[in-house]
């Protein structure tokens, strides 16, 4: 039987919040909620209260809580509320949110990884928030998704994006070894799998036969310098994990990392898992050809560095 999967943020933070609502006016639950593109589920019942928390109910039951998309906008909801409450408060002459409160609601949200900081902003766990599970990537179309996925959250998370990337890459080598009938070495390094899985579409540039007047463009030399700078990014992107990225039991987020090296590490993977990819369903790759002709190829890859 399958495992119904675990909801990111629990109950016991979302009636943290819920609680509050009494003093928030009916119009700003409405607009935060409306503002991250969440709309009233009418269908479900709510839970004891006023106006307000039912209000809050219907909207929190649109929300799917074991989805990363959902929970991030519905975190970004809460800390509206909660910095509009303490806002209200120190309005009409009060101190803000009662401290036993915002220790209360310090306490469920720790539960759940996030951090309440004291300018009442939510900041949610990033310990493997981006992680991609290699195993499960048995098609082109799981991967192009992760993708995707990682493009999302990648300014939000650079050291997850940037392991992540290392993560599509490993994948995308795999499935390249397996759709060619290729064993996989499951101790084998990163560099030593990425040429590898190269050599199997034809795309390693050592591999790559002479230019000639007249071939095509697989064999040109301007592309067998972009496949060289090509091989040698997606291996930088793996030594960029190694010393920035998660997966390594890391506790806290390097220092100095932005939105921009996770653009850029990301960029580089999914330049190189898109050319693999293209590239093994292309029907006219040069890889197809060779593969007719040479059907010993299986036996003949090196995975010498």
């Amino acid at each position: 039987m399958a495992t119904p999967d675990r909801e990111l943020l629990s109950r016991t933070a979302r009636n943290a919040v819920r609680a509050l609502m009494s003093d928030l006016a009916l119009g700003a639950i409405g607009e935060y909620w409306e503002n991250e593109h969440f709309t009233q589920n009418l269908d479900t019942t709510p839970g004891g209260g006023g106006a307000r928390k039912q209000l809050f109910d219907f909207y929190a039951a649109s929300v799917d809580w074991t989805d990363e998309d959902h929970v991030t906008r519905a975190l970004k909801v809460f800390e509206s509320m909660l910095r509009r409450l303490d806002r209200e408060s120190r309005r009409y002459g009060g101190d803000g949110l009662p401290a036993d409160r915002v220790a209360e609601l310090r306490e469920a949200f720790a539960r759940d990884g996030c951090r309440l900081d004291d300018g009442l902003r939510l900041h949610t766990a990033r310990v493997a928030r981006l992680t991609v599970h290699v195993e499960a990537l048995t098609e082109a179309s799981g991967i192009h998704a992760e993708l995707e996925r990682v493009r999302r959250f990648g300014a939000e998370y650079p050291d997850d994006a940037i392991g992540a990337a290392k993560q599509l890459i490993e994948a995308t080598a795999k499935l390249v070894l397996l759709k060619r009938n290729l064993p996989v070495d499951e101790r084998q390094d990163l560099p030593a799998l990425i040429k590898q899985a190269q050599q199997a579409l034809h795309l390693h540039p050592a591999a790559l036969p002479p230019a000639r007047d007249g071939a095509g463009p697989d064999n040109a030399d301007s592309i067998k310098r972009i496949l060289g700078a090509l091989t040698s990014a997606a291996i930088g992107v793996a030594e960029l994990r190694n010393r920035y990225g998660t997966g390594h039991g890391r506790l806290a987020a390097p220092t100095g990392l932005g939105p921009r090296h996770a653009r850029f590490a990301v960029g580089t993977a999914s330049t190189w898992c898109e050319l693999m990819l293209d590239t093994l369903a292309d029907p006219d790759a040069p890889w197809r050809k060779a593969a007719e002709t040479t059907p010993s190829e299986n036996n003949t890859l090196t995975t010498s560095t």
